[in-house]
């Protein structure tokens, strides 16, 4: 994975402006690039370093004109110390087991994730996504790739994630589960989980994707303390005064 990019080769693109999903009354676009077969991991290493993320073999960045609040942020591993309430939810979550697979789709995923849609993201922009769709979501890109199914202790399927294997840890890109088990917090099992893989691992970082300070939805990133965000001057540890 130590195999340089040439950013200079890189075509990107931007997309036209449509409305923020994060903050109401605002438009976002975004930057992208294609991945491809041979350059695919290294690049997705690269620019996920810079701030990129991905989408089956799209990575993107916001390129808003007027707005920086999206930043990417990353929880230091090895210094994490769960709270009591995240000590509460992996208790809850005993009886589950954790399966690394390559990144192939099944039925099984696909039942699970129309369940999920259809409860929490109702006429969202993936809430039409077909088998076909959602094949090529998981297996239909050219980054280091593996799905983690987690199964009950009857051996049911109630939780997954896609996640990118990088040079310095995991990059969480997508996760879902049964919304009928909204007691296990399974969405913050999940990131408490992978939080531990990374530490018996000694893998210093797990990118959890953009937080958006004034957005609500996004507040449980910042949780999983200490953390990172990228600004104009690289990667910072996300302090009181980032989120007042």
């Amino acid at each position: 994975m130590t195999r340089p990019v040439d950013t200079q080769k890189l075509q990107f693109y931007m997309t036209i402006p449509s409305p923020c999903p994060y903050l109401p009354g605002r438009m976002e676009r975004k930057i992208f690039a294609q991945l491809d077969p041979i350059t695919g991991p290294y690049l997705n290493n690269y620019l996920t370093h810079s701030g990129f993320r991905r989408s089956q073999n799209v990575l993107y960045r916001p390129a808003c004109e007027n707005c920086q609040s999206c930043r990417s942020l990353r929880v230091d591993t090895a210094r994490f110390k769960p709270t009591r309430s995240m000590k509460r939810t992996a208790s809850r979550n005993r009886d589950i087991t954790r399966t690394v697979a390559p990144a192939l789709a099944t039925q099984e995923q696909f039942d699970l994730l129309s369940r999920y849609l259809n409860s929490r993201h109702h006429g969202g922009g993936m809430s039409d996504m077909d088998y076909a769709r959602y094949e090529m979501m998981v297996e239909e890109c050219a980054a280091e790739t593996e799905i983690i199914e987690y199964r009950d202790a009857e051996e049911k399927l109630v939780a997954a994630v896609l996640i990118d294997v990088l040079m310095d840890g995991y990059s969480m890109v997508y996760s879902y589960f049964d919304p009928e088990q909204s007691d296990r917090s399974l969405g913050h099992y999940m990131i408490l989980d992978q939080i531990l893989r990374c530490q018996a691992e000694e893998q210093p970082w797990l990118y959890l994707g953009y937080w958006v300070k004034e957005s609500q939805k996004m507040d449980y990133k910042a949780r999983y303390r200490p953390c990172q965000i990228l600004g104009v001057y690289g990667w910072q540890e996300l302090g009181k005064e980032d989120e007042a």
